[in-house]
């Protein structure tokens, strides 16, 4: 939990810090407030990630930053390619056609990684994702 609670605040601190050298005196700083209390009794821990969830939410961006080709991002399915049926409607594929698909996010689907746009597929702009 402390993980993940650290990678979520380095993310927040990124979508509020533009400056890479900024960014990174603040995660600095952040890393050694970690650090600070490493090895602490477990009420203490308790208590501690309940303190730091809430400083997370207080400090939560109201407009995160996402990768541009990601949902919500200013390159999200700009040049989607066109579906190869529409391309070559007879049927006659290239050889060196992509014999894979993709998703929204330009990732290739993949059943083993739970990301396969088949059909319709809903991205939520508030998150900023892909469900």
């Amino acid at each position: 939990q402390v993980g993940r609670l650290y990678r979520k605040s380095l993310k927040t601190l990124s979508s509020w810090v533009i400056d890479r050298d900024i960014f990174l005196e603040e995660a600095t700083k952040l890393r050694n407030r970690f650090d600070e209390e490493r090895g602490c009794s477990n009420a203490k821990a308790v208590r501690l990630l309940k303190e730091g969830k809430a400083e997370l939410h207080e400090f939560t961006h109201p407009d995160p930053y996402c990768v541009p080709f990601m949902p919500g991002g200013s390159l999200f399915m700009r040049n989607p390619p066109p579906p190869l049926e529409i391309c070559f409607p007879d049927g006659n594929y290239p050889a060196d056609a992509p014999k894979h698909t993709l998703n929204p996010d330009m990732s290739v689907c993949r059943p083993e990684t739970g990301k396969v746009a088949v059909g319709s597929v809903l991205v939520d702009f508030g998150k900023k994702n892909m469900e």
